[in-house]
């Protein structure tokens, strides 16, 4: 059984952003509950925005998981990346994926890559960015480990990164270095710009896809697009995925309807009670 997960943001600075729920952490968390998912997965600006413990609790009474956290906020407030052409750039943006690496360890869920990546340019070529790339997952997914949960890499679509756009380009990273405790977020809506088929974009990641996030074609709740859901659920049963579906979806028309959508779309396509 695949579960679901909604996405909570409270960073401003990314405001406008494929959230579904904005700054009400407590608010989010109880409707995420009322409506039925299963879990939240939390975009916040470092690890002390919040009371670990408190929101323990939220959780705990919620009957909900924590099924990731985001490390955008490096990218978004501080400009961070972990392929920028300084050394010591590169080496605060390892230090701030592992504090949300240890954030998310306190809830048992993993950290999430993706903009952070960042990106090849300006005197820094494809494959020396790349090896950058590679050399500081293996370093944070190690970290990761202590924690018994995997490090969540997200190829991005062209315009938001040049380094790996599709699965079949995150599999190659991840192989071609001996990447482990590493695996691959896959977002429908990155997937919708760069995969000939989403489909065989899924069976290209395989075992390799440990998240997936559940929007329709232009980022708006699932259900509010044109992204033929049918032949992507069979695609994921086939390759066994058993993570979360997690929206990370426009709050369109507004947060309560895109969650309500959501869940909706969730229970129609995975067959979900």
């Amino acid at each position: 059984m695949i579960p679901s997960a909604v996405t909570i943001s409270l960073v401003d600075a990314a405001r406008g952003g494929p959230f579904v729920y904005w700054d009400d952490l407590e608010g989010a968390i109880r409707e995420a509950k009322d409506l039925g998912f299963d879990a939240v997965e939390l975009f916040a600006p470092g690890p002390d925005a919040v009371d670990v413990e408190q929101v323990k609790g939220l959780l705990a009474d919620a009957g909900l998981k924590m099924a990731a956290v985001g490390t955008g906020a490096g990218m978004v407030m501080h400009k961070l990346s972990l392929t920028s052409t300084s050394e010591d750039e590169r080496t605060k943006a390892k230090d701030f994926v592992r504090s949300m690496i240890d954030f998310g360890g306190a809830f048992g869920a993993p950290a999430i890559i993706g903009s952070m990546q960042g990106r090849w340019g300006n005197g820094l070529d494809r494959d020396a960015a790349l090896d950058l790339l590679g050399s500081a997952l293996v370093e944070l997914g190690q970290h990761a480990g202590q924690y018994n949960v995997p490090l969540i890499y997200e190829p991005l679509n062209r315009y938001e990164t040049n380094l790996c756009n599709t699965m079949a380009d995150g599999v190659a990273l991840l192989e071609s270095r001996g990447i482990s405790n590493v695996v691959l977020l896959a977002d429908l809506f990155h997937m919708n710009i760069e995969e000939v088929s989403i489909a065989d974009g899924l069976r290209d990641g395989g075992k390799h896809i440990g998240h997936v996030h559940f929007v329709d074609s232009n980022r708006r709740p699932a259900g509010c697009g044109h992204m033929d859901y049918a032949p992507i659920v069979a695609a994921l049963k086939e390759i066994g995925y058993g993570g979360y579906a997690s929206a990370e979806a426009f709050p369109w028309p507004d947060p309560s309807a895109a969650a309500r959508q959501t869940i909706e779309s969730y229970r129609k396509y995975f067959g979900a009670e």
